[in-house]
């Protein structure tokens, strides 16, 4: 019982690892997929019908044909029998020839070779043997293999005494295999052509649909979009349509709220700054001072973290030049920033929203260390942008929370540091607005590296 278990296991995990090979073979995509499933059950059934109505055809033909060769060997038998008189056979021999196109020979004091193993699947060897038996009954051999044009017969006429007949092997049996194959093919060739024509206008508005959800998805415009397809897929399209709409509309209110709470509260911290500018200098004139431009400050941090930036249209930006930009940034505060860009510098993005990620980012990295290296590649589907610095960085198991909107790491970083903590979830914000994300690591240079990917 043990080892039946044991060879159990061992064939299930041979079966396991069976299929994740097979499904590791199937193709990924829709189309592939729906093509494969529709073409696939059509072949086999073809496949099965046309070898069945041929194997039967086939075998009937092969039968006959062997029928009436071995109707002929049994003639020219009752002839030789009959004419003993011709002793050399050469009227036979012409007779077998000219007439029949076999070819005769008699062979004197030979006996039958033995018997060879029998050709699996052979229908001329059944076919043969069983006329041979039915119309001569004599003792015989035959080789249908040997010779892949002919047939060779040997019948023992009487002891020592051996007709050889040599016969095409057309003459005996009958090959329909390039038919079979030309019927398959041409079927499949068929099947094939129908079920991708009609599959491709079934998978493009799938495919238009994605496409219209990936390009919303980075901020980009949609308006060509509109429902196609079956019925199904009509559906999505509509409900992706109607999602989006509720989508902006949500921002359009959204953003006209904080147009209004924006205007209001400017109002208030220009007054405040007007009564102070109206005030005798003093130390605590200066203080109040800086605390109404630290609120400025932070209160557009807050609005630009609430607005996201929305109302911006994606568009192909020269980011080799916005990162030139931002280096001469960096180096206006006393820091040292270098640039380096790879490859096309044309990729489309909402520019503002993408210019506050860098900034942010960059701004960041220079307010807590003394070097700054900024790099960027760009290839046929991202975008990369990585931000090193020197400074102190971030503790691992800290990098995902400093993300969260107001948080502020102060012991990772120089505590007397002003701002509103929204900077790096900002940056996020934007990031995967685009489709892409912001991901943190350690820096070569020994403080943090900020990873920006976007696809393009």
């Amino acid at each position: 019982m043990a080892g039946l278990g044991r060879a159990g296991a061992a064939l299930k995990r041979g079966w396991n690892r069976l299929a994740v090979l097979i499904k590791a073979q199937m193709p990924k995509g829709l189309y592939a997929r729906s093509l494969l499933i529709i073409v696939t059950p059509m072949v086999l059934l073809q496949a099965v019908v046309a070898f069945v109505f041929m194997e039967r055809h086939w075998q009937t033909v092969t039968y006959r044909l062997s029928a009436s060769v071995t109707q002929d060997i049994a003639t020219l038998i009752e002839v030789y029998r009959t004419y003993p008189q011709d002793k050399d056979a050469a009227t036979l021999r012409r007779i077998a020839m000219e007439r029949q196109g076999l070819t005769l020979d008699f062979r004197h004091g030979e006996q039958l070779p033995s018997a060879g193993p029998k050709p699996f699947f052979s229908l001329l060897d059944s076919a043969l043997s069983r006329e041979i038996r039915r119309q001569i009954g004599k003792p015989f051999w035959i080789d249908t293999v040997g010779n892949s044009s002919l047939v060779e017969i040997r019948i023992q006429l009487e002891p020592g005494l051996i007709l050889q007949v040599f016969a095409r092997r057309s003459q005996a049996y009958a090959s329909n295999s390039h038919i079979f194959l030309v019927w398959m093919v041409g079927t499949s060739l068929v099947l094939v052509g129908v079920a991708v024509a009609f599959l491709r206008n079934q998978i493009r508005p799938i495919q238009a649909l994605a496409d219209a959800a990936e390009s919303f998805g980075k901020g980009r415009d949609v308006e060509g979009f509109r429902p196609r397809g079956a019925r199904e897929v009509r559906r999505a399209s509509h409900a992706f349509l109607e999602m989006k709409r509720r989508i902006e509309r949500q921002m359009d209110q959204r953003t006209t709220m904080l147009a209004g709470v924006s205007h209001d509260l400017r109002t208030i911290l220009t007054r405040f700054k007007l009564e102070l500018a109206l005030l005798d200098d003093s130390a605590e004139i200066d203080a109040m001072k800086k605390d109404v431009d630290e609120m400025s400050r932070m209160l557009e941090d807050y609005l630009a973290f609430a607005r996201g930036d929305t109302g911006e249209q994606a568009a192909p930006t020269d980011m080799e030049l916005l990162l030139e930009e931002l280096r001469d940034e960096v180096e206006r505060t006393g820091d040292t920033a270098n640039v380096v860009f790879n490859g096309p510098p044309s990729v489309t993005v909402r520019p503002d929203a993408f210019k506050r990620l860098l900034h942010n980012l960059v701004a960041n990295a220079s307010r807590f260390a003394d070097t700054v290296e900024i790099t960027a590649t760009r290839d046929a589907r991202w975008f990369t942008v990585t931000v090193d610095d020197d400074g102190p960085g971030i503790p691992p198991e800290m990098r995902d929370e400093v993300f969260r909107p107001f948080l502020r790491l102060d012991d990772a970083r120089n505590q007397n540091q002003g701002g509103s903590g929204l900077g790096l979830a900002i940056a996020r914000d934007v990031a995967r607005s685009h489709g892409g994300d912001i991901t943190l690591s350690d820096s070569p240079l020994g403080g943090l590296r900020a990873t920006v990917r976007v696809p393009v």
